[in-house]
């Protein structure tokens, strides 16, 4: 068995080539990156990398020859219809080299959000190659929201966000990654697809509770309006384009479309990573 893992070089493909190493020999694995020479660490592991590029389609083919399931990583690139092109390159080059099983990292809910037609598109073309699919829909990390510039907010007492007192579904990266790991190592998956996400949503009335405790500082949540938050964001030297996604962000939170939940990670790895534990390792960071 040959276990193929696409954007190994990236956080979520990072963390789950580490997983994946705790479950199978390392000589089981090939990481696959746009840069081999990034890629180097991976080889020190016993890991074996190749070169493979979404927008060449015959590295594409080089890379997965003699692989029997493959983790394919959705693209980074932010102009959609490229996007659609790449997948579309990875997909035909999994048939074309034989790929028995492809686990697809898409969006929670994908057919309710209008900002996941990629994904859909994506999901629509594995399923034209008859090839066993599981589709891992990932939910925010929570990472977005729990890192380390939550340090500042305990300099000044308060988190801001224009959220109001909806929450967030937001799950762990790794945990994300281990449970590609655990379909790409296990049995029964195929053709089913789990939304990945917390089944126990919290709110930044939550999150700001959680850093008091930890921190021991008081700090509160404080509510703003889509603009005002975004002005902040820009204050605060974010770039006006990515203040302009947060604050978006923020505002599907408040209306409440990041709140639906399943117990698919949880059945998946058996947990789910505390927000409580990711703040602590934030503040520590």
């Amino acid at each position: 068995m040959k276990i193929m893992v696409t954007g190994a070089t990236g956080q979520l493909g990072g963390l789950a080539l580490q997983h994946l190493l705790q479950k199978v020999p390392a000589s089981h694995i090939v990481a696959v990156a746009r840069s081999s020479e990034k890629a180097a660490a991976l080889a020190g592991l016993g890991v074996e990398v190749r070169q493979g590029d979404y927008n060449d389609p015959e590295s594409l083919r080089n890379a997965f020859r003699d692989g029997t399931k493959l983790l394919f990583i959705s693209s980074s690139e932010p102009d959609d219809p490229l996007r659609v092109v790449q997948h579309a390159n990875v997909v035909k080059a999994a048939r074309d080299a034989g790929i028995k099983h492809i686990a697809y990292t898409g969006f929670a809910f994908a057919e309710d959000n209008p900002f996941a037609l990629v994904h859909l598109a994506t999901e629509y073309a594995i399923r034209t190659t008859n090839i066993p699919y599981t589709f891992l829909r990932n939910g925010g990390y929570a990472e977005f929201f729990v890192n380390p510039s939550l340090k500042a907010n305990v300099e000044n007492g308060t988190i801001v966000t224009n959220t109001n007192k909806r929450k967030v579904n937001a799950v762990s990266r790794s945990d994300l990654a281990l449970a590609a790991a655990t379909v790409l190592t296990g049995e029964g998956h195929e053709n089913k697809e789990y939304n990945l996400v917390s089944n126990d949503p919290w709110s930044f009335d939550d999150l700001a509770e959680i850093v008091s405790e930890v921190s021991g500082k008081s700090v509160v949540h404080q509510s703003v309006s889509f603009e005002e938050e975004k002005n902040i964001l820009v204050q605060s030297g974010m770039p006006e384009s990515f203040a302009q996604i947060t604050a978006f962000i923020y505002d599907t939170i408040a209306a409440g479309k990041m709140e639906r939940t399943t117990d698919d990670l949880h059945k998946l790895i058996g947990f789910q990573t505390p927000v409580k534990e990711l703040v602590i390792k934030a503040l520590q960071g």
